[in-house]
Order: structure tokens, then C-alpha cells, then sequence
């Protein structure tokens, strides 16, 4: 039962982060919050932001709220998961460094995706106009656009994809390697 309890905790937990952290990259990449994908993650997300938004001012693109959410989510998904699987109280210190940790590890996995998500689109339906395709284009340009500055011109074909999994995939073993380092147990934090 406590696999179960888990797992429930973590899908959870774990759809509200990817809602939070969607919306603070779609705060970084200024996308269209008239898309009505942004909207509804927008209105799901933001009667803890705004609480948030009481207290933390708004700093250039993006609002610091959306991002001290995102951590709170994520140190209270690690919270549960540790009780319901019968352990004690982390040291808070640890805590803080897990969530971060855990934080970073989503926002690589949810980039990860996207992009792979934009170049299946690209091939099945190069054309499309539905809101989905275009907040994924959103969601990826900032980090796809200096990738293909890097790459030499090669006609028709985009290696840049390529070089982003590569960058993404270096972050991941970095933060593997500090999750190690602080005592972070996999299990705690998807996608680590």
C-alpha cells in the first residue's frame, strides 16, 4: 500500500509542478497568455502565486513567485513521500537541497520532452496552427534559437535539437552526480 501511496503522492504532486513550472517558462519565453493552453495553467496556478505575489515582488520577465512555488511543491512532494514510506524529518538544510535539485531535474525533463515533442510535430503535422504546437514553439525557441546560431547553416536540415539533448543531458548527470552529494535517494524525486 505504500508503493500505492507513492505513487499517488508523486502523480499528484507531480502534475501541479509541471503546471508550475510550465508557467514560469512560459514567463522566461514572454509567450502568448491568450493561448488558451497558458490560460488554463495560468488559472490553475494562481491562487498560490498570487498569495506568493503578496510577498515577492516581480523581477524583470518573470514573477520570483512562480519559482519559490515551484520549490515549496517540490519540498512538500519530498515531505509526503518521506512520510508515507516511514521515515523521519529530513534536516531542513538537506531538504532545501533536495528540492532544488529536484526543481532543476523537472525543468530539464519538461524541456527535454517539449522539444522532443516539437520535432515529432515538425514531422507529422509541419503546418499545424493548434495552440498546443504553438506553445510548444514558445516554450522551446529561447533555448532552440542560440543552439542553431552555434551550428554552422546546413540547408534544410536542424541539428540543433541534437546539441540541446546533448547540453540537456550533461546538466542531468551534473545533477545526479550533486544529488549523490547531498544524500539525495532517487526514489524522492522524479526524474533524477
Amino acid at each position: 500500500m505504500t508503493n500505492a501511496g507513492v505513487f499517488l503522492v508523486q502523480t499528484v504532486f507531480g502534475l501541479y509542478l509541471t503546471m508550475v513550472i510550465v508557467r514560469f517558462m512560459l514567463q522566461l519565453a514572454q509567450a502568448d497568455f491568450y493561448n488558451p493552453i497558458a490560460q488554463a495553467v495560468v488559472k490553475l496556478t494562481q491562487p498560490f502565486v498570487a498569495v506568493l505575489q503578496k510577498v515577492m515582488p516581480r523581477t524583470g520577465r518573470f514573477s520570483i513567485a512562480t519559482l519559490v512555488l515551484g520549490f515549496f511543491v517540490q519540498m512538500l512532494l519530498i515531505l509526503v513521500v518521506l512520510i508515507i514510506a516511514g521515515f523521519g524529518l529530513p534536516n531542513p538544510l538537506d531538504l532545501a537541497a533536495w528540492s532544488i535539485i529536484g526543481l532543476a531535474s523537472q525543468v530539464l525533463d519538461l524541456l527535454f520532452f517539449a522539444i522532443l515533442a516539437s520535432i515529432v510535430l515538425s514531422w507529422l503535422a509541419p503546418q499545424t496552427k493548434h495552440p498546443g504546437a504553438f506553445l510548444l514553439h514558445q516554450l522551446t525557441e529561447p533555448v532552440m534559437s542560440p543552439a542553431r546560431r552555434m551550428l554552422p547553416n546546413l540547408g534544410g536540415l536542424d541539428f540543433s535539437p541534437i546539441l540541446v539533448f546533448i547540453l540537456i543531458n550533461v546538466l542531468q548527470i551534473a545533477l545526479r552526480h550533486m544529488a549523490t552529494g547531498v544524500g539525495l535517494h532517487p526514489a524522492l524525486v522524479i526524474g533524477i
